[in-house]
């Protein structure tokens, strides 16, 4: 899966073991992402409805959740090794990734552009049309001259940026025992008030910097409108528009008190990190509201950036990162009889 700042990759062996520990048979992940969480526990058989505000995180939804392998692996696979063999031709990805700003090599860029118009012409089933558009969303990830977020990119060009773009197709998972699941593009409250589940997930974002600004040429490439662009990353102009109160100091403590109280599942999952605008007494207490609260603590290195270090327009190193580790907290909601049946898991998992 692409590259992406605060995924749970490393976490999800333990998300997994405790959500099953709760035995719900259908999930909702409020806030998917990339869908690594929901992908996993559709993989242990759950029935998963992925829920994200941003384009890109629903279409990889829709793929990796909605999407089932029986179904659309043959007819994938063989979309695939046609758009694998499509001639370059230079579009708005180009002029706007490879040359306004240096994101791709040209040459990558203009095999992008062709699939991505060979893909809008075709007219496929939204959940068809998901698989071949994540598997042009990993291949370019799999060439791009980042550090993982495209606030910017880097002064010389990442070695795999010189690798040529091929498009593989994604890891589909066949319908799971419990279901088939669904993907949504909802805000997060509504989703909370519309969809129904044994267990929600909730790993909202957790300081100011918002997903769409870090990831905003997947949002340009799955909606292919062409936006108009502004600054040395040429962002959707829209990044400039669209909020979300809980990328807000002041409003993130109200957004997480309403979100608790309305989402419709017996059990909670929590991922915060402490570097984030609620800290862990208050967040206690708003999950406390809603019954019996588990904490666990994991330890994780900061992001790709973090690790490099601070440097100016000029490429000079000009100041030092604070702190090259956080934690990230799991916070479990539920009846006490529930959680005490999760005390072999987190102990194997401490």
């Amino acid at each position: 899966m692409i590259k992406y700042l605060g995924s749970k990759r490393t976490l999800i062996p333990r998300l997994v073991a405790l959500i099953c520990g709760l035995a719900p048979r259908s999930a909702l992940d409020l806030f998917s992402g990339t869908s690594r969480v929901g992908h996993a526990l559709k993989r242990a058989g759950l029935r998963v409805h992925a829920n994200d505000h941003n384009a890109y995180a629903a279409t990889l939804a829709r793929c990796y959740v909605q999407a089932d392998r029986e179904a659309l692996e043959a007819d994938a696979g063989r979309l695939i090794a046609e758009l694998n063999r499509l001639p370059p031709a230079a579009g708005y990805f180009t002029e706007t990734f490879c040359e306004r700003s240096r994101f791709f090599q040209p040459r990558n860029g203009a095999r992008i552009d062709a699939i991505r118009e060979a893909i809008a012409a075709r007219g496929l089933a939204p959940e068809l049309e998901a698989v071949l558009l994540v598997a042009l969303m990993e291949a370019a990830d799999r060439v791009d001259s980042t550090t993982g977020v495209q606030m910017a990119y880097l002064k010389q060009w990442a070695a795999r940026a010189h690798n040529e773009l091929e498009l593989r197709l994604p890891e589909l998972l066949p319908q799971a025992a419990a279901g088939k699941g669904s993907a949504h593009q909802l805000d997060a409250l509504v989703a909370a008030a519309e969809i129904e589940a044994d267990l929600a997930y909730l790993d909202p974002p957790y300081n100011q910097h918002k997903y769409l600004g870090n990831y905003h040429i997947w949002e340009s490439l799955v909606l292919w409108d062409k936006p108009a662009t502004y600054g040395v990353a040429c962002k959707r102009v829209d990044c400039r528009e669209r909020t979300s109160a809980f990328n807000s100091r002041v409003g993130a403590a109200a957004a997480m008190r309403a979100l608790i109280a309305g989402v419709r599942a017996r059990h909670l999952v929590v991922s915060f990190s402490d570097e984030g605008h609620i800290g862990r007494a208050e967040m206690e207490a708003m999950l406390g509201a809603r019954g019996e609260v588990l904490v666990l603590a994991h330890d994780f290195k900061r992001y790709v950036g973090a690790q490099i270090g601070i440097f100016n327009p000029r490429g000079e190193k000009v100041g030092k990162v604070d702190h090259l580790r956080n934690t990230e907290y799991i916070y479990v909601v539920s009846d006490r009889e529930s959680l005490a049946r999760l005390r072999p898991i987190t102990e194997l998992a401490s």
